[in-house]
């Protein structure tokens, strides 16, 4: 495994991060992995070197948090060696202040994601999407309070536009509050979006970028189709997926990766995530593994060199989408 900084601090984590979505409970999703599927996958990554696992409040409702936290115990994962993100926003109850960004939701949220990991800080606390009913100051007095209580070593946020997280990053240094460290944002083969403004502001301003979805939520694996959606449970069933991908553009793209794929005698998937470790910026893709190859793939992927032409080749079919995945 190869390790490199979160952006420009001096934290190091691993080139892939372990996603956490995929574990939890079925009641949450239906393709979502029990405990006992999960912990396997969480072990492996640990063995395989993988450093940095990322997870949210809201993922099966807390579950996975609970999930992860007792995974560390269990496997005997020292804490000073693990690095664990986890993020806010999304509503966790039916009252109107338990979702948001508000101080009063980021401390009561801090509090819980601690409870249900059974740790006295997380290393990465992360706001998951732009919040527009709370003024900016607030979020970042917010954050700034959960640092300097020693209950998240660094901040960062999540898919919004640009000029949102520009917005953000002026307000805390003005403020002379805890800076954000990294962006956590939905790049992939066949959305690049954030080519054009996100990543090179990541880039200007010394920001760990950890896309999401670097698979487009296994749309790149080459076994879908627009009438089947793929094999899966999660792919038939993904309505989100759905939503982001099968653009006639994005099958073109995924001909192009597996033309290259099969002349270099591996995976869509490893070629789809060299390809992004590739790119200007990116420190280390979120990948969701519910099967074992997935893992074993992914960690593969860290040291596939590719050529400029083989890079030339993959960017070449791709044509402009609307902006997705912001909500």
């Amino acid at each position: 495994m190869q390790y490199v900084n979160l952006g420009a601090t001096g934290l190091k984590v691993s080139r892939i991060c372990l996603g956490m979505m995929t574990y939890g409970s079925k009641q949450w999703r239906q393709w979502v992995l029990e405990e006992p599927e999960s912990k396997p996958f969480i072990r492996r990554a640990w063995n395989a070197g993988i450093n940095f696992f990322d997870t949210a409040d809201v993922y099966s409702i807390g579950v996975s948090e609970e999930i992860l936290g007792r995974a560390v115990k269990d496997i005997g994962m020292a804490r000073e060696e693990v690095v664990i993100a986890t993020k806010l926003n999304g509503r966790m109850g039916e009252s109107p202040n338990q979702q948001g960004l508000s101080r009063k939701h980021i401390r009561s949220a801090i509090d819980n994601s601690l409870r249900r990991l059974n740790m006295d800080h997380v290393d990465l606390y992360q706001i998951h999407r732009f919040d527009p009913h709370t003024p900016i100051e607030e979020t970042i007095d917010g954050l700034h309070d959960v640092v300097k209580a020693g209950k998240a070593l660094y901040i960062g946020a999540s898919s919004m536009a640009a000029w949102q997280f520009a917005d953000y990053l002026h307000t805390a240094r003005r403020l002379g509050k805890t800076k954000f460290v990294s962006m956590q944002n939905h790049y992939n083969l066949i959305y690049r979006e954030e080519e054009r403004e996100m990543i090179p502001l990541c880039r200007h301003e010394g920001i760990a970028v950890i896309p999401w979805s670097p698979l487009a939520r296994g749309f790149l694996a080459g076994n879908r189709s627009a009438a089947e959606k793929g094999e899966t449970l999660r792919a038939k069933t993904d309505d989100f997926a759905h939503k982001l991908y099968y653009q006639q553009t994005d099958f073109d793209v995924v001909d192009r990766l597996t033309n290259i794929a099969e002349k270099r005698g591996v995976s869509n998937a490893q070629i789809a995530l060299a390809w992004i470790l590739h790119q200007p910026g990116v420190t280390a893709p979120i990948i969701g593994a519910s099967k074992d190859y997935q893992l074993e793939q992914a960690i593969a992927a860290v040291d596939i060199k590719l050529s400029a032409e083989e890079l030339a080749s993959l960017a070449e079919p791709y044509r402009p989408h609307p902006v997705l995945g912001h909500g």
